[in-house]
């Protein structure tokens, strides 16, 4: 009778051991793929703020070409009631406006900073026109190379 508790005693410790492993396994492959699809989640994450950050520049910087467009065409009296350029670029101010606004929620504030630089010089050039002896390409050059170096620089560095 002793052989045959001693066999069945190995084969239960046997059958618990094999039950222990086989939990640590599956737990194990668990954690696994449960930190593999938290990854797989960050990047695509990831992947979708850089699309939207993209369209959000694609948006800004065809807003501030036409906004360049209507301070370089602007009329000597470009407050006359009945002319339509007041009228086009304050519907192009208010779209830069909004674009700006948004870079402000999708980018860190060194990109909004020089955004924020470039929309008021822009605006200025639109409105007040250039400064005597000025060119607006040379008053815009260095605003919007600035921002687009920071703009730049956000979408090469870490995901934010």
């Amino acid at each position: 009778m002793a052989a045959d508790t001693w066999t069945a005693l190995t084969s239960l410790a046997g059958v618990t051991l094999g039950g222990g492993l086989s939990f640590l396994v599956q737990r194990s492959t668990q954690r696994t793929v449960a930190r593999t699809e938290q990854r797989k989640l960050e990047v695509t994450r990831a992947d979708a703020r850089r699309a939207e950050r993209l369209a959000l520049l694609e948006r800004f910087i065809g807003a501030a070409a036409e906004a360049e467009r209507q301070a370089f065409g602007r009329p000597p009296d470009p407050f006359d009631p009945e002319g339509a350029w007041a009228v086009a670029a304050q519907a192009v101010m208010d779209r830069l406006w909004v674009a700006e606004r948004m870079v402000r929620v999708l980018f860190p504030l060194p990109v909004h900073d020089a955004a924020r630089v470039y929309f008021l010089v822009l605006n200025g050039a639109v409105w007040q026109g250039v400064p005597a002896g000025e060119s607006a390409r040379d008053l815009l050059e260095g605003p919007r190379l600035a921002f687009l170096d920071e703009a730049r620089a956000a979408l090469e560095g870490p995901a934010a």
